[in-house]
């Protein structure tokens, strides 16, 4: 059997669901009331915009090398 990575596992989904916690408690606190605001009178598209971020900012970036830096000067 295939044994679960959970530290893989976490590093997608604890920066998605901090996401959407986030994307919850901006509409609970700086929300709009009147419902002309598109994004932030809905709970669930700013649940969902949160959470994307959260996807986005979970993905990695690539770290520059001491070569590639040395061959750039």
């Amino acid at each position: 059997m295939n044994k679960i990575d959970f530290k893989k596992i976490s590093r997608f989904v604890l920066p998605i669901l901090i996401g959407a916690v986030l994307g919850y408690a901006y509409y609970y606190f700086i929300g709009c009331n009147t419902g002309s605001c598109p994004i932030t009178s809905n709970p669930y598209t700013t649940t969902g915009y949160g959470a994307l971020l959260g996807l986005i900012w979970a993905f990695p970036t690539k770290k520059k090398t001491k070569e590639a830096d040395e061959s750039n000067n």
